[in-house]
């Protein structure tokens, strides 16, 4: 049995949700996100909190109903408080600085690397030496930050590139004489 799934979601003060068919609609103060549920699922709104339940005990169902508990947990979340990701440049002039709607990064490349922020996700950068990506699809948010990261991510010997806040990296010896 699904400990995540049988936990009803909360919906938080100022959030409302509205299910036609499989799918639920969440609004609030940060926005409407809606979510599809599969066949194997059933989702029902009781007061303030949201249930899902399966639909059987198949290996699917049981499978679906703690993802599909996640994903309603991760729409709210989102409506009312959002999502976001706070990284940090290391390196010897390396910076970062917003342009209008386009990040510009100094990584140690003979060019500045220009990224195009997409739509629904905020990007800021608050400090040189610091990148604050923000939305309220945790997804999408995630996936930005990552490829913020992948244009040079942190090495092992000098630890140089960008890293998420808090995240530890492996520090290798150089060479020996």
């Amino acid at each position: 049995m699904s400990r995540i799934g049988r936990k009803p979601v909360e919906l938080v003060k100022g959030v409302s949700a509205s299910i036609s068919g499989q799918t639920i609609e969440v609004k609030g103060p940060k926005g409407t996100r809606s979510f599809t549920a599969g066949d194997d699922v059933t989702l029902t709104i009781e007061g303030d909190t949201v249930k899902v339940t399966p639909r059987g005990t198949s290996k699917r169902a049981r499978q679906q109903w703690g993802m599909t508990r996640s994903m309603v947990d991760n729409l709210v979340v989102g409506v009312s408080t959002g999502f976001r990701k706070e990284m940090e440049i290391q390196g010897v002039g390396y910076r970062a600085a917003m342009a209008g709607n386009v990040l510009k990064l100094s990584l140690g490349y003979s060019h500045e690397v220009n990224f195009e922020v997409p739509a629904g996700v905020t990007v800021s950068s608050p400090k040189q030496t610091e990148i604050l990506v923000e939305g309220i699809d945790q997804q999408q948010v995630g996936q930005v930050a990552a490829n913020i990261r992948e244009w040079r991510k942190p090495e092992p010997y000098k630890g140089k590139g960008i890293r998420y806040k808090g995240e530890f990296v492996f520090r290798k010896e150089g060479k020996k004489k």
